[in-house]
């Protein structure tokens, strides 16, 4: 298990997993203390500087012995459990709480990738980080975790949008966005948004569909006034059209008139 120190400001920091890793193998050592070579060394010991007038019974050896023997079991048990229990968290979205050197407190989450057994004990890989199985905080459903996630997400979207009153076209695509994200939630994933958070979106939706009314009738207003100004425009060529075909008419009576009295003056010539 080796492991590489971070430096900050020029200081090692110790990581998450370097603290876990650390406190594990001071408990270790501190289990480890009696093993049953200590406790023979023991019993040697106190055969040997006994009191001979008075010496222990062999009774009395032999059930030290027994209940040394019956403590070895149980410590051996209750590692085989943690090994066990550790075994059937890999997959599983687990957070691991974990305390420096300096007293300062760590969370780590992630998936167990897989199980380390060492010295008796457990530890779990997340992320290629080994942390001991002492340090499990919880084990999170993933469904949970997933709607979680996605709940905090969704509200920091929502608070990133702008004030209500300064909402502009630009800003309509990302609430429609947000709209179709929250109405594709089931109830149990609805259920971990705030009900404050669902009420502003509620309101954004209604100032974008107040947006939209608005250029609705702008752009509407726009068209009769374009259709008004064509229909004038229209009526107007029509009675430049017909001013212009009266005069033209005029011209050629005039025309006319002019040809036939210059004919009766020629013949009365």
């Amino acid at each position: 298990m080796a492991l590489v120190a971070g430096v900050e400001n020029g200081k090692v920091v110790e990581s998450a997993s370097q603290s876990s890793l650390s406190k594990a193998k001071e408990t270790t050592a501190a289990n480890n203390g009696m093993d049953k070579d200590a406790f023979l060394q023991l019993l040697v010991a106190q055969m040997k500087y006994q009191d001979p007038m008075e010496p222990t019974s062999n009774t009395e050896y032999i059930a030290q012995y027994a209940q040394f023997s019956q403590v070895e079991q149980m410590q051996n048990m209750s590692a085989s459990m943690d090994l066990q229990r550790a075994s059937q968290l890999v997959g599983q979205e687990v957070y691991i709480k974990t305390t420096t050197s300096s007293g300062d407190t760590k969370y780590v989450e992630g998936k167990v990738d897989y199980v380390v057994y060492e010295n008796n004990k457990a530890y779990l890989s997340i992320d290629e980080s080994l942390y001991s199985m002492d340090d499990l905080d919880s084990v999170v459903d993933p469904t949970y975790k997933k709607a979680y996630d996605q709940a905090m997400d969704f509200a920091v979207s929502v608070n990133k949008l702008p004030a209500l009153g300064s909402v502009s076209d630009d800003d309509l695509e990302k609430i429609d966005s947000l709209k179709e994200v929250y109405d594709a939630m089931n109830d149990y994933e609805k259920s971990y948004v705030a009900s404050d958070v669902a009420a502003t979106l509620n309101k954004y939706v209604d100032k974008a569909k107040e947006i939209r009314l608005e250029a609705e009738e702008a752009a509407l207003l726009a068209a009769q006034t374009a259709a008004e100004a064509a229909g004038t425009d229209a009526a107007e060529a029509q009675e430049t059209e017909a001013t212009a075909a009266e005069t033209a008419a005029v011209t050629e009576v005039t025309e006319a008139a002019e040809e036939a009295a210059a004919s009766e003056a020629a013949r009365e010539a």
